[in-house]
């Protein structure tokens, strides 16, 4: 039994010395958009910026959790009509649906340097609003608009993705987040958002 003990106690040991835990921080340029059936699928240049950690429990797989402040959204264009069909105005309208993102991410080494990243995210709306803007002849008009009440307050997702590691202390980073959520508490409403990620990070 004394042996059986030891056995266990060395696993233990081994196993937290093999274990390396590190901190970092990220940036990132990202591309965001709405899916969903006719949801606009207008493509929004946008960033985001956290901190992260990774608990690396052996060669090969590791769990990378994250708190990333991410300006997300999308942008639609149309013609729009009155009720009788006749031609009124075009118009467009750009969504700034700003999170702060949770992800958790497992992450398995394929080589020393290089992991296949998979994971859920949530999200937790900050700010929502949207910007719109038409033309009728050469009059032009533009109006902000306030979403936070429209905007549902938490997003589920999921995202895929990959990390190489330049060197001992820094990243780049390639990901897609799904959204699950519909972004919107408006009736018929199916807009949710995706977004894809490069990032450049550091780890202390």
């Amino acid at each position: 039994m004394k042996k059986v003990f030891a056995l266990i106690a060395a696993a233990i040991v081994c196993m937290s010395a093999s274990a390396q835990v590190q901190f970092g921080a990220k940036v990132g340029f990202d591309l965001t958009h709405f899916w969903g059936e006719d949801a606009p699928h207008g493509i929004q240049p946008n960033y985001q910026v956290g901190l992260m950690m990774e608990y690396k429990f052996n060669p090969h797989f590791a769990i990378a959790p994250e708190v990333v402040f991410a300006a997300q959204g999308g942008k639609a264009t149309g013609d729009v009509y009155d009720d009788d069909d006749d031609y009124v105005v075009k118009a467009k309208g750009t969504f700034h649906t700003n999170y702060i993102n949770v992800p958790l991410m497992l992450k398995f080494y394929a080589t020393p340097d290089f992991s296949i990243d998979l994971g859920p995210q949530v999200g937790f709306n900050v700010y929502s609003k949207m910007t719109a803007s038409g033309k009728l002849g050469n009059v032009e008009a533009k109006e902000s608009i306030d979403l936070k009440d429209n905007t549902k307050t938490v997003d589920f997702g999921v995202g895929l993705g990959a990390t190489y590691n330049l060197t001992n202390n820094a990243f780049v980073q390639a990901r897609y987040t799904l959204g699950l959520t519909n972004v919107f508490d408006i009736h018929d409403s199916n807009e949710k958002n995706g977004n894809v990620q490069i990032a450049f990070g550091m780890k202390f």
